[in-house]
């Protein structure tokens, strides 16, 4: 198999344009993200998938972050409209490992459809009293152990609906009092209460196939950011035992310092294995691709493994969901 670009990446618009598709054949990155500028009509996002897979040779992955509530690119009416996720959760109640199922097998009938083999979820960071507005109602909830049973719970709807889960932010944001799409939170938590609470959900799912990083400070790890520290991937692969693609959290944002190619470099030596960088120019694509440069050895089979988790989706009655769903939550789970 050719060896892949260390890099996730997105395009401008609807198509790709001619710059685009050389620039993409030249770079051959693991996969791209699909973000609302990219998409109108199901037909033109088809096409749009297309345009990437073609510029590659190859179908490779394509991901989007469609947590559901909030956090969503496919948007009514064209698509369902979700609650967010621990809103969703306290209204499920008991059902709740049930209605996240799913919840995410729905959303992975809806990605498949258009070509979107990949998502963004589950976010199993546990939320607690400070938890960052960003990031509070995405969570699952405030017990680790339940939100592992939750975040089972949505990896099981996507990959049985054919979707690769990507969890988030390995390893624990809950406890993040800033945006970090802004600025760098920094975590003072005492090793012991990391490894039970807020690293517990990622190690009980650390057999799935991908998982994005956190860019913030765990003080008592190391001073660098999360997706910088090779301690802290120390602590991901050999305390947590995810062996997994490591993909980055987008790597321009403003929670990380530093220019592009520096950031994109020390990433990879830490020990993530590929780059994800998004909305940027043609130039700064560029400029992160070249610095991220191909895949190194352990990083190929890592992705290989996670591609060979792709599977096709079993035969399911979206009604019959729709309506289970509804009678679980009681009405209001979702409209269409």
């Amino acid at each position: 198999m050719k060896r892949f670009g260390a890099t996730i990446l997105d395009g401008d618009g609807l198509r790709l344009t001619a710059d685009e598709k050389a620039f993409f054949r030249d770079v051959n990155p693991f996969g791209f993200i699909l973000f609302a500028r990219n998409i109108e009509t199901p037909d033109q996002v088809r096409a749009l998938c297309n345009d990437y897979r073609e510029a590659v040779g190859r179908e490779c992955p394509i991901t989007i972050d469609q947590e559901g509530g909030r956090v969503q690119r496919l948007r009514s009416p064209t698509w369902r409209e979700w609650l967010p996720p621990l809103e969703f959760v306290e209204a499920a109640g008991e059902s709740a490992a049930r209605a996240m199922y799913l919840r995410y097998r729905v959303i992975a009938h809806e990605l498949r459809d258009i070509g979107i083999d990949s998502n963004c979820a589950p976010m199993v960071d546990v939320a607690d009293a400070q938890t960052h507005d960003f990031l509070r109602n995405r969570c699952y909830g405030t017990s680790p152990t339940v939100v592992a049973t939750l975040g089972r719970a949505a990896a099981d709807g996507l990959l049985d609906g054919g979707v690769l889960p990507v969890v988030k932010h390995i390893p624990g944001h809950g406890r993040a009092t800033a945006d970090s799409h802004f600025d760098l939170p920094r975590v003072t938590a005492l090793r012991g209460g990391l490894d039970t609470h807020d690293f517990a959900p990622f190690k009980a799912l650390n057999d799935l196939p991908m998982g994005m990083t956190a860019h913030l400070v765990y003080d008592a790890i190391d001073s660098a950011p999360a997706t910088l520290s090779k301690r802290v991937m120390d602590v991901i692969r050999n305390d947590i035992g995810f062996d997994g693609l490591i993909m980055t959290d987008d790597i321009s944002m403003k929670a990380l310092s530093g220019d592009l190619g520096t950031l994109s470099r020390t990433s990879l030596d830490a020990g993530c294995d590929v780059i994800l960088h998004c909305n940027g120019s043609l130039a700064e694509r560029q400029l992160v691709a070249q610095a991220a440069g191909e895949m190194t050895d352990i990083a190929q089979k890592r992705a290989e493994r996670a591609l060979m988790k792709r599977k096709t989706p079993d035969q399911i009655d979206i009604a019959a969901l729709d309506a289970e769903l509804e009678a679980l939550l009681g009405g209001g789970a979702l409209s269409h």
